[in-house]
């Protein structure tokens, strides 16, 4: 667990550092850059995002996997390629784009796992434009390397998904 610990404080010096950081003026948009809120599904938890750029972020999420168990945290870099409806109200685009995940999953007493993946997210998202909130649905399969504290299964390969729903406030 101390790996996840220490991504959990990376991820946090991150999100910190870039939320002074000068930016692009693309990205200085009404609602902000930086949105912080929950996430359902796998994991289930907090969720981060933060625009560099119009089309482009870096979002993450720290929480307790549902479909896997344990305690999860996964960061991507995605890209908003298109837009499927652009209203007065809100906009809805879709995003894509590759991230890292670690897992500390604990089966039972005598087969704990940490897995360290690598992530294919994809969702849409449902931005509003009257006040700072977003709305996603996201997809991502996940190729995860298993390193094992008891088990036989160390250097195994697994093939996960990973579905969540969620909401960001944008400072």
């Amino acid at each position: 667990m101390l790996p996840l610990v220490r991504l959990t404080v990376a991820l946090a010096a991150l999100a910190a550092v870039a939320a002074v950081a000068p930016r692009d003026a693309a990205a200085q948009v009404e609602k902000g850059s930086f949105g912080l809120g929950l996430i359902v599904g796998d994991p289930s938890g907090v969720s981060g995002k933060l625009y560099f750029t119009d089309d482009t972020a870096i979002d993450f999420a720290l929480g307790v996997g549902v479909v896997e168990g344990g305690l999860t945290a996964h960061s991507d870099f995605l890209w908003h390629p298109m837009v499927l409806i652009n209203e007065d109200k809100f906009v809805m685009p879709v995003y894509v784009g590759p991230g890292l995940r670690l897992l500390d999953r604990s089966n039972d007493a005598s087969d704990d796992d940490f897995l360290i993946g690598i992530r294919g997210a994809g969702g849409i998202l449902f931005d509003f434009r009257e006040i700072p909130l977003d709305v996603f649905v996201e997809f991502a399969l996940v190729l995860d390397l298993v390193v094992s504290d008891g088990g036989d299964d160390n250097g195994a390969v697994e093939l996960n998904i990973s579905p969540a729903l969620g909401a960001r406030y944008y400072f």
